[in-house]
C-alpha cells in the first residue's frame, strides 16, 4: 500500500515538474508587437521580378536583446536600407520605430498582362532568437498604407497583416537540437494589386492592331494590283513578330501561354488567312472571274474583321 502511494506522489512530482518547465518556457516568450505604414511601392520591374518598397515599422517589447535595428532580418529582400530609426526604452518596455527601403524580389504572374492581379508579400523576423523567445502580434488599428501615393498606376484591393512560423529544415549546426529544423516567429504583410490597364494595352496592342489594319485594306485594293495585296500583309506580318518582341522584352520569361501569346497569336492567324483569301482571289481573277472575286472579297473581308474582333474581345474579357 504505501509503495503504490509513494508511486503515485512520484507521478505527480514528475507532472508538476513537467507543468513547471512548460510553464518557464511559456514566460520566456516575449510579445513583440508590430505595425507597419507603407508609404511607397515603385520601381515594379517584371524583367527583373523586383519591387521597392518604403515603409514605417514599429515594434513594442520588453526583452531589450532582441535589437531589432541589427537583427532585423527581411527573407526575400535584395536590399535593405534603414534611413531612420529611434528606440525609446522608458517604462520598463522598448518602443522602436525605423523608416526601411527594401528591394524585393518576387514571381510575377503574367498570363493575364496586362490585366494582372498580383499579390506582393513582405515579412520580418529576427535573426538572433526563434519562435521560442519571441512572438510577433500584429497592431491593427488604423490603415496600413497610403492611400493616395503608395502605389501609382495600380490599385490595392487588399493589404492584409499577419503572423505566423517561418520553418528551416536545419537546425543551423545546434548539435543539441532534437530535430534538423528551426521555427521563427514571423510578422507578414500581403498586398493584392491590379493594374490600371486601359491606357497601357492600347500603348502596347495598338501597333499590332493597326498592321491588321493594314493587311485587312488589302481587300478594298483592286483585284488588278495583287502585289500590293500580297506586300501590304507580309508587311504585317512583320510588324506583328516585331510588335510581340518589343513586349516579351519587357517581361519575364514564362512557360505557360499568356493573353500577349494569344492576342498576337490570333493576328498572324487571321492576316495568313487574308493571305489565303487574297490567293484565292488572284486565282478567280485569272480565269477572269473579276465579278466573283469582288464579291468573295467583300464578303470574306466582312466575315473575318467581325470574327477577329469578336475573337479580340472574348480574349480581353476572360482576362479581365
Amino acid at each position: 500500500m504505501k509503495t503504490s502511494k509513494l508511486r503515485l506522489l512520484f507521478c505527480l512530482l514528475l507532472v508538476l515538474a513537467w507543468a513547471t518547465g512548460q510553464a518557464g518556457e511559456e514566460k520566456k516568450k516575449d510579445t513583440v508587437r508590430t505595425g507597419i505604414y507603407i508609404t511607397s511601392i515603385h520601381d515594379i520591374d517584371f524583367k527583373q521580378k523586383e519591387y521597392t518598397i518604403t515603409f514605417w515599422l514599429w515594434m513594442r517589447y520588453t526583452n531589450k536583446d532582441f535589437d531589432f535595428v541589427n537583427n532585423l532580418e527581411v527573407p526575400q529582400a535584395k536590399t535593405v536600407e534603414k534611413s531612420f530609426s529611434t528606440i525609446d526604452t522608458s517604462g520598463g518596455k522598448v518602443y522602436l520605430q525605423m523608416k526601411l527601403q527594401c528591394v524585393m524580389k518576387d514571381s510575377w504572374r503574367i498570363s493575364n498582362f496586362p490585366f494582372d492581379e498580383q499579390k506582393l508579400r513582405l515579412s520580418i523576423e529576427n535573426s538572433q532568437f526563434d519562435a521560442t523567445d519571441l512572438v510577433f502580434v500584429p497592431d491593427t488599428v488604423g490603415q496600413h498604407y497610403d492611400t493616395r501615393f503608395a502605389l501609382r498606376g495600380w490599385n490595392i484591393d487588399s493589404c492584409i497583416v499577419s503572423t505566423g512560423t517561418k520553418v528551416y529544415e536545419t537546425a543551423f549546426g545546434d548539435d543539441e537540437a532534437e530535430t534538423p529544423q528551426s521555427e521563427y516567429s514571423a510578422f507578414r504583410v500581403r498586398l493584392s494589386i491590379t493594374r490600371e490597364a486601359g491606357g497601357l494595352f492600347w500603348k502596347m496592342f495598338l501597333g499590332m492592331y493597326i498592321a491588321f489594319l493594314i493587311s485587312y485594306i488589302g481587300f478594298y485594293i483592286h483585284a488588278d494590283s495583287m502585289d500590293s495585296r500580297f506586300g501590304l500583309s507580309v508587311g504585317a506580318i512583320f510588324a506583328v513578330i516585331g510588335n510581340k518582341y518589343i513586349i516579351d522584352s519587357s517581361l519575364p520569361e514564362s512557360a505557360s501561354f499568356t493573353l500577349v501569346d494569344l492576342l498576337h497569336g490570333v493576328t498572324l492567324f487571321f492576316i495568313m488567312a487574308i493571305i489565303g483569301a487574297n490567293a484565292y482571289s488572284l486565282k478567280q481573277v485569272k480565269r477572269d472571274r473579276i465579278d466573283h472575286a469582288r464579291k468573295f472579297d467583300n464578303r470574306v473581308g466582312l466575315l473575318v474583321l467581325v470574327i477577329y474582333v469578336l475573337t479580340n474581345a472574348w480574349f480581353i474579357w476572360k482576362a479581365r
